[in-house]
């Protein structure tokens, strides 16, 4: 089949376009015909080599972990889905080998749900990691409640966009930090934006002066030392950049796959309650330029690469 694939760490050029390794679906897989994968930064930082201290590497890598698809051949223990299912998925295992940017993937049971109807391919494959992380750090590691202040960081990328619908939908108010040109595209979402950069936490107090219920750190480094002194006493602070927020007595969270977590989060996209903004789509031959975008940084909501729209074959 034709995929995406790295022989060694490196930059973007180390990701080549062409034939790779067909998966072979096990009892607990679901053979899944791709038809989109978002892309996200633990990509890249992946590619560079940045998580191979929690992760074992097999080369050559297929990146992704993002997918949406439809099932094209259920596991032989495979009882929850069935032939032309449309699925999405955040498709990671334990170690780095056989991901999303391919014609198909061998997804396990555990990382997939049924993609919401109402969301396009492109959609549903910019929601698994993006909402996943959102959803547990919110709802699980925060704990955010009805009335309660919460900080977004980066409120316009993918997953700061889904929090700050999230915090919505869970009561709070919502402050996100954003650049002056994604204020509209904050408050669309529901959030109270702020600029980020020199001035922050004044900005913040002045919005907030008993101090933040909840911070959500996307950024790391100063940015969580900053997040840390606006919390109100009894504030929590949870990072997904940086795991020194522990010494500010908050919380790393890394997102694990989770069907049930995965399901709730279709059935709020159904109900309107998040969407996903997907600002660039590439094809599947230029990924390579979809990740150099990504890594810029700048992104407003997600960045997804299309698959070849053939009949599914099993």
């Amino acid at each position: 089949m034709k995929g995406i694939s790295y022989s060694r760490y490196g930059g973007p050029e180390v990701m080549t376009y062409g034939e790779v390794r067909d998966p072979k679906p096990g009892p607990d897989t679901v053979l899944v015909k791709v038809r989109a994968v978002g892309v996200n930064p633990v990509d890249w930082k992946c590619r560079e080599g940045h998580l191979d201290g929690i992760l074992d590497t097999v080369f050559p890598v297929i990146p992704g972990w993002d997918v949406s698809g439809v099932v094209v051949r259920p596991g032989a223990a495979v009882t929850e889905f069935l032939v032309g299912d449309e699925v999405m998925g955040y498709v990671r295992e334990d170690f780095l080998s056989r991901g999303t940017l391919a014609e198909y993937v061998a997804a396990p049971v555990r990382t997939l749900a049924r993609k919401p109807r109402n969301l396009s391919f492109e959609e549903a494959a910019g929601l698994p990691l993006a909402g996943l992380t959102a959803f547990q750090v919110l709802t699980k590691a925060l704990e955010v409640k009805h009335g309660e202040t919460l900080l977004v960081h980066a409120a316009a990328g993918g997953v700061g966009s889904l929090a700050v619908q999230l915090g919505r939908h869970l009561g709070a108010r919502v402050i996100g930090t954003a650049s002056e040109a994604n204020h509209d595209f904050v408050r669309g979402l529901g959030g109270e934006p702020v600029a980020y950069g020199e001035g922050l936490a004044q900005r913040v107090r002045a919005l907030v002066p008993d101090g933040l219920d909840a911070v959500f750190d996307t950024v790391g480094g100063d940015t969580t030392r900053t997040s840390a002194n606006l919390l109100a006493p009894e504030g929590r602070l949870a990072s997904i950049a940086d795991p020194d927020v522990a010494g500010y007595g908050g919380r790393y969270c890394f997102t694990r796959p989770d069907a049930e977590d995965l399901r709730q989060l279709a059935e709020l996209a159904e109900q309107g309650v998040v969407s996903v903004h997907v600002s660039r789509t590439f094809p599947l031959a230029q990924a390579e330029q979809a990740y150099r975008l990504n890594q810029e940084g700048r992104t407003r909501g997600k960045i997804v690469v299309t698959v070849d729209q053939e009949p599914a074959e099993a």
